[in-house]
């Protein structure tokens, strides 16, 4: 088996963020030969509904989202606790495996890795108000 990383969308290192575009953490797992092998945080360009900030020029992920995505261009999948169709859509553009579900970080890596993750797509929803910069 191949090396692989999965990314997991997390404000905090231990739980899954609700909410996508608000979320500053990536935690990355990589995985050879079934086992995890390391792991590393990186910081995700987030939404910030309480700053005046430089992404203003690109209204929630429509148009120019994929720079949500680049701290993880190397990945393979990503598990995330809930986003907007426009994310869901830019992550499989880009060639990501996205799976939406509930859990702990390192407990939804593990599931996955056992093949017992189960996508929740009620997690996928639409993008809807709270974005207009």
């Amino acid at each position: 088996m191949a090396s692989l990383k999965i990314a997991v969308a997390t404000p905090d290192g231990e739980h899954l963020s609700p909410h996508f575009g608000e979320t500053p953490w990536y935690e990355v797992f990589t995985v050879e030969d079934g086992q995890i092998v390391a792991r590393e945080r990186r910081a995700k360009p987030h939404h910030s509904h309480d700053h005046d900030h430089d992404d203003h020029h690109t209204p929630g992920m429509g148009r120019g989202g994929q720079h949500f995505f680049e701290p993880i261009r190397d990945c393979q999948v990503l598990i995330v606790g809930g986003m907007g169709r426009p994310a869901y859509e830019w992550a499989r553009t880009l060639g990501l495996e996205v799976i939406p579900t509930k859990g702990a970080v390192e407990e939804v890596v593990r599931a996955y890795l056992a093949g017992t993750l189960q996508a929740d797509m009620r997690r996928v929803h639409r993008a809807v108000g709270g974005h207009h910069h």
